[in-house]
């Protein structure tokens, strides 16, 4: 990835305070949806749309998504 592409997920990333928290609460670990409201102070529900903001970008990944409970997410490649 070039280095203004870089920037520019950066930046979509850092426009959202709840973007901020779940990428920075998911680190280099693998959460349940739980564990990252849980951690980052943010309502489940919002962490359900951020979780889809992040996959949308492939910037997060579910290891699980056929799973109805307990899926396990984690930052993709792409996200590190």
């Amino acid at each position: 990835m070039d280095k203004e592409a870089e920037a520019k997920l950066i930046r979509y990333i850092e426009k959202s305070t709840y973007r901020h928290r779940v990428f920075k609460t998911i680190g280099r670990g693998v959460k349940m949806p739980k564990e990252i409201a849980d951690e980052s102070g943010i309502l489940q529900n919002h962490i359900s749309n951020v979780l889809k903001q992040l996959k949308d970008k492939e910037l997060a990944e579910c290891l699980n998504p056929n799973m109805k409970k307990g899926r396990l997410y984690r930052l993709s490649e792409k996200g590190l």
